[in-house]
């Protein structure tokens, strides 16, 4: 039976994020060619920050990559899980309570995925200086995986509440939050580029399932009655 055409392939989309994924590990791992781009990367950015010299561009940088650390990343995914299950009450939906343990298991899972990694990676950072006993490395970048895993959850949950109009705004202000961290730890010399994409990758591969491993809501009451505001 042939697809009809614009028809989407259902694995494309994680299949290629998983491809990715291994190649950029292999590399990492094997110190492939690979590599190269990320040293070019570093070098252009570096120029580039240097031609600006924009100290409001510097301060920017820093701003968006700190918004990956676990403070407020997590507390905005737990938080989002709390208003998502408040909403959800108060519609009468089955199940409410869902976005609670959701939310809590999503944070447990962020460092579960990122610290092995790191510590088997070992990846110096950008300046190259070997790492410390106690420094797990540098790939992927935790910062990236956070935000993205992150944000994305607390979108997805409380876009469950929401009509289709705010679920869109949700999903692509956490979006560019995920990009905005991963630009930033680039321009702040703080991650190579391929430790960002990589964390992407991760967040890509682990928000779909987050997304599909939820019931669809629905009322107490009655099974076959969507809920949640216009």
């Amino acid at each position: 039976m042939r697809r009809p055409p614009g028809a989407r392939v259902p694995y494309a989309r994680p299949a290629a994020l998983a491809a990715a994924l291994m190649l950029i590990s292999w590399q990492v791992a094997v110190d492939g060619p690979l590599l190269g781009l990320d040293r070019e990367a570093r070098q252009a950015v570096r120029e580039l920050r240097h031609g600006i010299s924009s100290t409001l561009l510097n301060h920017l940088g820093q701003a968006l990559s700190d918004l990956g650390g676990s403070v407020p990343a997590v507390p905005v995914l737990l938080g989002g899980g709390a208003l998502a299950a408040w909403r959800a009450h108060r519609a009468d939906t089955h199940r409410w309570w869902l976005p609670l343990p959701a939310a809590a298991l999503t944070a447990a899972v962020i460092p579960l995925l990122v610290v092995p990694a790191k510590a088997w990676f070992a990846r110096p950072g950008p300046f190259g200086l070997p790492l410390a006993p106690d420094q797990w490395g540098w790939y992927p970048s935790g910062h990236t995986a956070t935000a993205t895993i992150a944000y994305g959850a607390a979108a997805l949950l409380v876009g469950r509440t929401v009509g289709a109009r705010a679920r869109r705004h949700l999903h692509l202000g956490a979006a560019l939050l995920s990009l905005g961290v991963g630009l930033g730890l680039v321009w702040s010399d703080y991650h190579w580029l391929l430790d960002v994409v990589a964390s992407w990758c991760v967040g890509g591969l682990l928000l779909p399932t987050l997304a599909r491993a939820l019931p669809a809501s629905r009322r107490g009451a009655g099974p076959d009655r969507a809920t949640g505001p216009g």
